[in-house]
């Protein structure tokens, strides 16, 4: 019984040692198969996209919003894919997408909405009105 425990113990570990290091080899070869332009995300999620490679030291350059910042090959994590975004006017409510003819277009709230200097000189003129054009001093 001990040397069935003993030999299925070792089996699992030399099952886990295989798929640690089939792992690991497919993230250096991603690492070294990068090319310019390909979108990543780093392991302190610093999300961008790959402007220069240098195998000689082992360092990428990434260009994130304008900035460009260099790291070591071992600070990419993986690729980054965008995640899909779905709004809550397309879907119903248990999730489920809707079909052409049960989507209905949004209303348009531009109508109800006024623009800040507009609704700031409307406040100004309604408080002249409670005034009474009269204002008083403060001392």
């Amino acid at each position: 019984m001990l040397v069935v425990m003993i030999v299925v113990f070792g089996g699992m570990m030399w099952w886990q040692s295989k798929k640690s290091k089939q792992a690991q080899q497919e993230k250096q070869d991603f690492r070294r198969n990068l090319q310019p332009g390909t979108e990543v995300i780093t392991i302190g999620q610093v999300i961008g996209k790959v402007v220069e490679v240098d195998e000689q030291y082992e360092e990428i350059v990434i260009d994130s919003e304008g900035s460009r910042l260099r790291f070591g090959f071992n600070a990419i994590a993986r690729e980054y894919v965008r995640p899909a975004y779905v709004s809550d006017d397309e879907v119903d409510e248990n999730g489920n997408p809707l079909t052409d003819e049960d989507a209905e277009t949004p209303a348009n709230d531009d109508a109800s909405q006024v623009p800040i200097e507009a609704s700031i000189e409307s406040s100004e003129a309604t408080d002249a009105e409670t005034d009474g054009g009269n204002e008083t001093e403060t001392k």
